[in-house]
């Protein structure tokens, strides 16, 4: 079992200790020049002269020193001092520094213990308007209510007063950095949302064009055929310059505060035929029959690049024959399927596993749609349907 280990005492606040010095001097001052709150033969003084004085004084200004590290205790030794200092002449600096310590209470304590001084000062002040009156009978006696209102509930109220604001400046605080601190995580969520969309981009856009290089690459390597090899060399120098311009595209889009490229427009469906034509241009066998409408450009832009990633998949891995690739809106839903070639290819294929099966689900799980790529009758066949909503903007 561990031991727990002592706390150690706080040391008193240095302003505390400057309350409590001040205090005690200016209470000495009085005394030295022989001014109390009371004369000697008032009734109520039952201990006259000067001495009696500073055992309250002396009380007081050690409490004022408790007054922010224990306040509770301060304020019950300040209570008996302050009964005691009612039994002499009196000193107007204990009563102040006892106000202070009463407020130093209900600021500092514990709030249960905050809120019993309210009532119980509350109460005091109440009865000793009161009680005076009842048993005397005189309008003077109500100024003994005046006086501990104005010793003890008017700095419990006043500390009381202080807390509430304080709390209220803290909670703003804490709901401020709460603020901050999701802000902060809304934005780190959206640029790894950003990073994830422009990884797939630069998957869909430009592995088409690095796998269309590499196969023919490996023909014109692999065929010693001077015209083979310089047809190939132009599929190949095209693909080139294609992708290195969508990667000049998207580095400007990642480059931050970057003002000299221009916002390029999202593909479209109506691009369709310049992609089929660019994947027979590298040896594809592709048909391309597109019935679709308007559609939303989420939509669009979605259905679009699961077309590219499948031929892009087809150059790479299907063996010879022809690839068709149909879209299809019936019913408020858009219907989009490729098919391929599935089995053996004898065939120089492209390096890669078409890992973008990954990102066209993701794609189609965005706009709550579906997908589905596997072997089907000697075919490799990629589907993905995306519901249309009635009215929704193209």
């Amino acid at each position: 079992m561990a031991v727990r280990q002592p706390r150690s005492p706080r040391p008193p606040h240095r302003f505390d200790v400057f309350i409590a010095v001040g205090g005690l001097l200016g209470g000495l001052l009085l005394v030295a020049i022989g001014l109390g709150t009371r004369p000697a033969d008032d009734p109520i003084v039952l201990l006259d002269g000067s001495r009696p004085v500073l055992v309250p004084l002396g009380v007081m200004a050690g409490c004022e020193v408790l007054r922010r590290i224990a306040p509770r205790a301060a304020l019950l030794t300040g209570t008996a001092a302050i009964v005691l200092d009612t039994l002499t002449q009196g000193n107007l600096f204990t009563v102040l520094m006892y106000t202070d310590v009463m407020y130093a209470a209900v600021l500092y304590g514990p709030l249960a213990s905050a809120r019993r001084i309210q009532w119980i000062t509350g109460l005091l002040t109440v009865a000793g308007t009161l009680v005076p009156f009842a048993l005397w009978r005189v309008p003077e006696a109500l100024l003994i209510g005046v006086v501990v209102g104005i010793v003890a509930y008017a700095p419990a109220a006043t500390g009381w007063i202080v807390r509430d604001h304080r709390d209220a400046a803290e909670a703003a605080r804490l709901r401020a950095e709460q603020t901050a601190l999701l802000a902060e995580l809304d934005r780190a969520q959206a640029v790894t949302s950003e990073r994830a969309r422009m990884a797939r981009e630069l998957h869909d856009m430009v592995a088409n064009h690095l796998s269309a290089i590499a196969i023919h690459s490996t023909a014109a390597l692999s065929i010693d055929d001077p015209d083979t090899s310089r047809q190939a060399l132009s599929v190949i120098r095209e693909n080139s310059v294609e992708g290195l311009a969508e990667m000049r595209r998207l580095i400007g889009i990642l480059r931050e505060g970057s003002e000299d490229h221009e916002p390029a427009a999202a593909p479209t469906l109506d691009g369709l035929e310049a992609l089929v034509d660019g994947a027979r241009a590298n040896g594809l066998d592709v048909t391309l029959d597109a019935e679709h409408g308007p559609v939303p450009a989420p939509v669009e832009l979605a259905a679009y690049r699961i077309v590219q990633e499948s031929l892009t998949n087809a150059l790479k891995h299907a063996r010879p024959g022809r690839v068709t690739v149909a879209l299809v809106r019936r019913d408020g839903v858009l219907d989009v399927r490729v098919r391929s070639p599935y089995g053996r290819r004898d065939e120089p294929r492209a390096p890669g596993s078409g890992a973008g099966l990954v990102g066209m689900r993701e794609r189609a799980a965005l706009l709550d749609g579906t997908f589905d790529a596997g072997p089907d009758d000697s075919c490799w066949t990629v589907r993905a349907t995306f519901p249309l909503v009635e009215g929704e903007p193209a």
